[in-house]
Formats: structure tokens, sequence, C-alpha cells
């Protein structure tokens, strides 16, 4: 059920191209595919937006030079049992206060650690845009893979079509010799087996066709693959003579411009700089304040005193000797408006300011710790970066040796199609005469279709090859244009 399934949905596929082929006005070039990949890929994109982070990073590192400086307000409602601020005495009662303040403070000396953590965050910037290159340089690549895949693919077609078109001739000169009595008729058989695996092949080719395009424009992020198709390039040369060149200057030549050496020193020297933030830690930090307030009552005050009405005197004592009563005048405060709000802020400014001295003394072994930390991950970007060096001495001479191997094969291949297809002549010769079998032919026939297709295959491999390997010695695909 699956089986059928998936040749419903190729089926579909093929017969969607093959009515929109016919409105195909564009053929894609190399450099258009990975010059459009490099605007439109998901992945590339992905690293333009690290690159953007790494940037307000080095921003807030930045603003960490920079005083902080906070404004506050705020208006309380205190209701019931409260003591009043005029009288001092505590009464049932709902008052009103507002108060607003200001207050500055910035770090004079934090252990250098303010200026480690912004050199930190510019190569922390280095280093994205290192990755947003190596990306680009592996989509690149990823792109003539895809692109090579397509050629190959549709010369593989081209042969097969041949050779169908090629066996359906014999099959109907067969079918006058049969009639004449020159050949047998079982012969005929054989060529309709053959014709009709001919058609198998020819299925299989279109479906790698479909399939190696829609890879390519999943790559590229085209929606609609069906129109999208390559210009027939199929130059199998090495233009840039990079076989020419010894390994190890290619080695030497890779040592310099390789993003992924280069990617891993960045992070060795923001490694570094972790150690010295971490070890800052230790120091003192010294800093600076200041704080300004001021605030307003919404409550009555006092603008003076009158005698108690109610009761206006209250013994004190007694004189000695006499035991005269001895009284004194019993004052109500008199309670006014409140001045007014501005007033009040203009008279009741406070201000205060200061240094602040912080000596770490013992926190938990956290700034010790902290400091072994940052070490661990320093030794690891060390080894990181030796094995990217090693890593790239055995990609760089692998790649020239399956570059050269790549040559060889190729040639070879060719040298085996040339002599397969005088073979095939020497066997069409002889079976147009009645000297061979239609067995036999077709052996010699398969044999060099085998020949054809061994040729496109080792062509398309050894170019792929050698396209990495003018990678490694600086030779991009296309220029890359950062952005």
């Amino acid at each position: 059920m699956k089986i059928n399934k998936y040749n419903s949905l190729v089926f579909a596929l093929l017969f969607g191209f093959g009515l929109s082929s016919q409105a195909q006005t564009k053929q894609w070039t190399l450099e258009e595919c990975v010059r459009y990949a490099m605007d439109n890929n998901i992945t590339i994109k992905q690293s333009e937006l690290d690159i953007k982070n790494s940037t307000i990073d080095k921003k807030d590192a930045f603003g960490n030079y920079l005083p902080s400086v906070n404004g506050n307000a705020s208006h309380s409602w205190n209701v019931g049992l409260n003591q009043n601020i005029t009288t001092g005495l505590l009464e049932n009662q709902t008052t009103q206060y507002s108060s607003v303040g200001l207050s500055a403070n910035v770090d004079i000396y934090k252990g250098l650690q303010i200026q480690n953590t912004y050199r930190r965050a510019k190569l922390s910037i280095i280093a994205s845009q290192y990755q947003l290159v190596k990306m680009q340089e592996d989509i690149a690549l990823n792109v003539a893979n895809a692109f090579l895949e397509i050629l190959f693919n549709k010369e593989n077609l081209k042969v097969r079509k041949e050779q169908l078109s090629i066996d359906e001739k014999r099959f109907a000169r067969s079918e006058e010799m049969v009639n004449a009595g020159t050949i047998p008729r079982g012969d005929l058989f054989d060529l309709k087996a053959t014709v009709a695996t001919d058609k198998q092949n020819i299925i299989v080719a279109e479906n790698s066709l479909l399939i190696s395009k829609l890879s390519l424009a999943q790559l590229l992020q085209l929606k609609d693959f069906l129109d999208f198709d390559v210009i027939d390039d199929t130059n199998a040369k090495d233009e840039n003579n990079i076989l020419a060149q010894n390994p190890v200057d290619i080695y030497n030549k890779a040592k310099e411009i390789r993003t992924d050496l280069k990617i891993a020193q960045t992070n060795l020297e923001i490694a570094q700089k972790n150690v010295v933030i971490a070890r800052g830690a230790y120091q003192p930090t010294l800093s600076a304040f200041y704080n300004f307030n001021t605030r307003a009552s919404y409550s009555d005050i006092v603008t003076g005193t009158t005698i108690n009405t109610q009761n206006p005197t209250s013994q004190i004592g007694f004189v000695d000797g006499t035991n005269q009563t001895v009284l004194t005048n019993n004052f109500s405060p008199v309670l006014g408006s409140p001045d007014g709000i501005l007033d009040q802020f203009s008279n009741n400014k406070g201000q205060s300011f200061g240094f602040q001295l912080s000596v770490p003394i013992f926190n938990g072994f956290s700034v010790r710790n902290n400091v072994e930390r940052s070490k661990v991950s320093l030794e690891k970007s060390k080894i990181e970066l030796e094995q990217k060096s090693l890593d790239l001495q055995r990609n760089v001479y692998t790649a020239f040796t399956d570059a050269k191997g790549a040559l060889n094969t190729y040639e070879s291949s060719v040298v085996t199609l040339e002599a397969r297809q005088q073979a095939y002549n020497y066997a069409k010769e002889k079976y147009d005469v009645g000297l061979m079998n239609s067995f036999d032919f077709t052996q010699a026939q398969t044999l060099l279709t085998n020949a054809q297709s061994d040729v496109i295959r080792t062509k398309y491999d050894y170019i792929f090859k050698i396209k990495i390997l003018e990678f490694y010695f600086g030779i991009p695909i296309v220029p890359i244009i950062t952005k």
C-alpha cells in the first residue's frame, strides 16, 4: 500500500512537471543558485540574527560604563488609627502623602570586569560574523553538490532516452527480419523485454531528476520547484589547475583563510577574557551614589494655639507651705490648610551622596569556582583549536587524494567507454548479418550503457571534489558577500 501511494505521488509530480515545463522561461546558473540561497536560506537568516544579538550584547556591555539613574514617585493613603505627624497623637483619620525621588549609581572600579566584558562582547560579534561566513560556505557547497546532482540526473536521463530510441529502432528492424525469416521469433521477445526495461529505467531516471530538483529548490527556499531548472554546464576541467598545487601549500593557505580555524581562535580569545573577568571578582569594587527625595502631605498643619474654652486651665501642683493650687492654661492647636504641594516639595528636599566600597572576603567559594570553571573552558577551547587544525590537515590531504583519485577514475571510465563503444559497434555489425544472437548483443549493449553511466557519475564526482579542493585553497564557489 505504501508503494502504491508513493508511485501515485511521483506520477502526479511528474505530470505537473510536464505541464509546467512548457511555460518555463528561466534556467538557473550555479552562481544564481548560490546567491539566492545566501539571501533566502533559513539557516543563514538565523546566523544573521545571531549577529544582531551579539551587537545588542555589545551595547549592554558598553552600558556598564554609564551610570544608572532611576526616578521614583509614590502616593499613599493611611486609613484608621495612625499617628498624626502634626500633633504626634494617634488618631482615627485618613491621611495622604506624596513623595518623589531620584537615585543615581555608577561603578568606578570593578576589577576591570566592565572593560573586559566589553572586549569580550566585541569578540563575540566577530565570532558570530565568522559563523555566518562558515554557514554561507557550507550552504554554497551544498548548493553546488545539489546542482551537480541535477546535471548528473539530466545526463543520465538523456542516456536512458537515447538507449530507448536505439532499442525501439532495433525492435522495429527485428520485426522486419523476423517476418523475412532472417532471425528467430525468440529474439524479438528478448528485444521487447529490453524496450520495456528501458522505459522503466527512464521512469526511475525521471524520478531521480525530479527529486534532485526538489532538493535544490528546498535548499534555496523556493516554493514552486516544478518550474525550476538549471543550466546544463557539464565542463569537467580543472580550470584553476588546483591539482598542480602541493598539498602542503594548500594546507598552509587553508590555515590562513579557513573560517573553522578563525571561529576556534576567536572562541579561544573569548575563553581567555572569561578567565580575566572571573578573576576580577577577587578584587574590591568601588561605586558612587547620589539620592534626592522630597515629599508632601495633604493633612492640616498647626498654624497657632488658642485657649481651650471648654477646659481653659488644669492643675499642675501645689505651692509648698500654703498648699495653694498651681494652674496652667490649656492650649489647643489651631489647624490650617497645608502649604501648596509645590511649596512642600520645594521645602522638604533632601539629598545624600557618597561612595560605597565592597571587599570580597568569603562567598562560599563561588568566585574561586567560577575562575576554575572558566579555566576549564579555556583548556577546552585550546584543545578545540588544536583539533580543528588537525582536522583541517586531514581534510585537505583527503580532499587532494580524493580529487586525484576521482580524476583517474573519470579518465579510466572514458577509456572504458571508448572500448565498450567499439565492442558494441562490432557486436552490432555481427548482429545485423546474423552472426550474433539477440542475448549476446543485448549484453554488449548493457555494458555500453553501464559505461556511459559510469562516465557521467565519475565526471560529476570529479567536478565536486575539485570544488572542495578549491574551497580549501580559498577559491569559493562564488564570491561570498557579507551583509
